[in-house]
């Protein structure tokens, strides 16, 4: 098998493979589209042709939308509200704490705002209450007098607390998109796309996608009940669509078709700063600039999270919600303090965690699973996508309190680690859990943390021996450290936003060599980069402090190296430069050894 640029290993261990397997593709969509070679080999490696190309580089909604009745229960569900909008109902959304969850409940509650509706919310704690519905909140929300709730990225597998509301006398719409069993829960509707039963086709939504497709459907039956006859006017609904962008982006869905569309139209609905939390939330980041998928996934959505993790599991939503600029201010400043000292937990988790498994050792376990007492549930996520980093395999953290643990785990490509937390919770191993395939989370008594290790490693070592010994480093093409501009930079940018589905262009500097190298921030290697010319570029590896990347950057014997990266623009004090974002490395001369 042909390696890109002859590397077979490079210093990650990996082999570098193109992208794309037939470069006469790339060479026809050129002269077809009369773009670039290098665009055009992007285009192609994503399997875009000349046909595809102009709804791919410029999504409308007007051409991906879908008829929301497409949805199994759809229609049932937006009657049920149309209905209590117009009776008076109060209306309660039940979210999750995570990004998706609060911008689909903002969603909802800034349209039913927009309509007269009367709303209210309740996003459980994370540590006390954990992840979905339970039956002592609904009951709280029906004393505030809500008629009907609607549960918002949650509620596919809360059979008991449904069961329990249903008895109570509370009505229920489940919005979700998380794996559904054969059963499903008892509720007025369910609206998932991956219902077994639903033929939508839609099932690579985000929470926040569907929610967008219930507006919609919503805002069409008030139209058709005569809602608006009296002169109201009816709700700008692209308006809504940087909570879309945020919430899509944030959970780590594919970036492709409807999708794609939504998160294109979202972060211009963003950068003009209609919603006063968000602008709020970008002012306290430093944000200054139009915002990227990478600024919703990097530095919006993890502030937005942290509420969640570490402090009030509301102030997401509230923040996504108010219209008062200094309610919104307080928020964010709030939110963003919280960042950091999530920031601080997740570093002290992060090295109990790598200690436990260096200690008992990795070898060829298939699945990395760590568990302490007395960690923070809200950072074990990050944790495990920092331990699945690290050991190129799927990876568990478990904080375990008063004898049970809430986990959090996150998987490599090939491998369904939701699957198998649906098959866990199915063999009676689990309390509660579930998931997508490269995400998923459970609770687990303490006692039984042993066995599911066990059932987790025999049911996921096949695939991941598959998956790992698929293993490699996507390449799109290669560059001389001259030919690294900001115009490439720039032509690139017609294929964003980057993300699930859609990966960024990943290119190889070739023949460059390191002037200077060293260790910033928090393990991270930033160097200096020069060409055959002595034209220089500035690269940093993150995170590479301690990994064999890192030691190659800071080697003074380093010869040449091949680099592959990613091209960013690098905006400074009013400057723009490019930076290489780096991911591997391996001498110009042959394999790393």
């Amino acid at each position: 098998m042909d390696s890109f640029l002859s590397v077979a290993r490079s210093v990650s261990g990996k082999r570098w493979r193109a992208r794309l397997e037939d470069d006469r593709a790339a060479l026809a969509l050129a002269q077809q589209l009369e773009i670039s070679e290098i665009l055009a080999r992007v285009l192609a490696a994503r399997g875009i042709d000349a046909e595809a190309a102009e709804t791919f580089l410029n999504p409308a909604l007007r051409d991906l939308l879908p008829d929301p009745s497409l949805l199994r229960d759809m229609d049932v569900a937006a009657a049920r509200m149309a209905k209590a909008i117009q009776a008076g109902e109060k209306i309660a959304v039940f979210g999750d704490y995570d990004v998706d969850g609060a911008t689909s409940g903002a969603l909802i509650l800034r349209f039913l705002d927009a309509v007269g509706g009367d709303g209210i919310y309740y996003i459980p704690d994370r540590a006390r209450e954990g992840y979905g519905p339970n039956a002592p909140a609904l009951q709280i929300l029906a004393e505030q007098g809500a008629k009907l709730v609607v549960t918002v990225d949650c509620g596919i597998s809360a059979f008991e607390p449904l069961e329990e509301a249903a008895a109570a006398g509370i009505s229920v719409i489940v919005v979700d998109h998380h794996i559904a069993e054969p059963r499903l829960p008892t509720a007025a509707a369910v609206v998932n796309p991956n219902r077994l039963d639903d033929e939508s086709g839609l099932g690579q939504l985000a929470a926040v996608g569907v929610t967008f497709l219930l507006i919609v459907a919503l805002n069409r039956a008030l139209r058709e009940a005569g809602h608006y006859a009296d002169g109201r006017p009816e709700p700008d609904l692209l308006a809504l669509l940087d909570l879309v962008a945020l919430g899509t982006v944030c959970d780590v869905v594919p970036l492709t078709g409807l999708n794609r569309a939504l998160t294109v139209q979202g972060l211009k609905v963003m950068a003009a700063r209609g919603n006063t939390g968000l602008a709020a939330l970008a002012d306290i980041a430093n944000l200054d600039e139009a915002p990227t998928a990478y600024h919703a996934g990097y530095v919006l959505g993890p502030r937005v999270n942290a509420g969640g993790r570490v402090g009030e599991s509301s102030l997401g939503i509230r923040l996504l919600t108010t219209a008062d600029a200094a309610v919104a201010h307080d928020i964010a400043r709030h939110l963003d303090d919280l960042n950091k000292e999530r920031q601080a937990i997740e570093a002290e988790v992060l090295e109990a965690a790598l200690a436990q498994v260096e200690a008992r050792g990795v070898s060829d376990a298939p699945v990395v699973l760590a568990a302490g007492a007395g960690w923070h549930a809200g950072v074990v996520g990050i944790v495990a996508s920092r331990l699945k980093e690290r050991y190129g395999r799927p990876a568990i953290a478990i904080a375990v309190e008063k004898g049970a643990g809430k986990a959090s785990c996150r998987s490599i490509t090939g491998v369904d680690i939701g699957a198998a937390v649906t098959a866990a919770r199915q063999a009676d191993l689990l309390i509660n859990g579930g998931g997508h395939a490269m995400a998923a989370g459970f609770t687990v008594a303490e006692d039984k943390i042993g066995e599911l290790g066990v059932f987790l490693m025999e049911r996921l070592a096949a695939p991941v021996v598959a998956a790992r010994e698929a293993a490699s480093l996507g390449i799109d093409g290669a560059v001389t450290l001259e030919g690294a501009s900001l115009e490439l930079v720039e032509e690139l940018a017609q294929v964003a936003p980057f993300g699930s589905g859609n990966a960024e262009p990943r290119l190889v500097v070739t023949d460059a060599r390191i002037v200077n190298a060293k260790i910033v921030g928090r393990g991270h290697v930033r160097c200096i980069l020069a060409g055959a010319t002595g034209q220089r570029l500035t690269g940093i590896a993150f995170r590479a402090g301690g990994e064999e990347l890192g030691h190659l950057l800071l080697s003074p014997t380093a010869g040449p190296l091949h680099i592959a990266g990613h091209l960013r623009p690098n905006r400074w004090q009013g400057r723009t430069e490019v930076q290489l974002v780096i991911d591997d490395a391996a001498p110009a001369a042959g394999d790393y050894v």
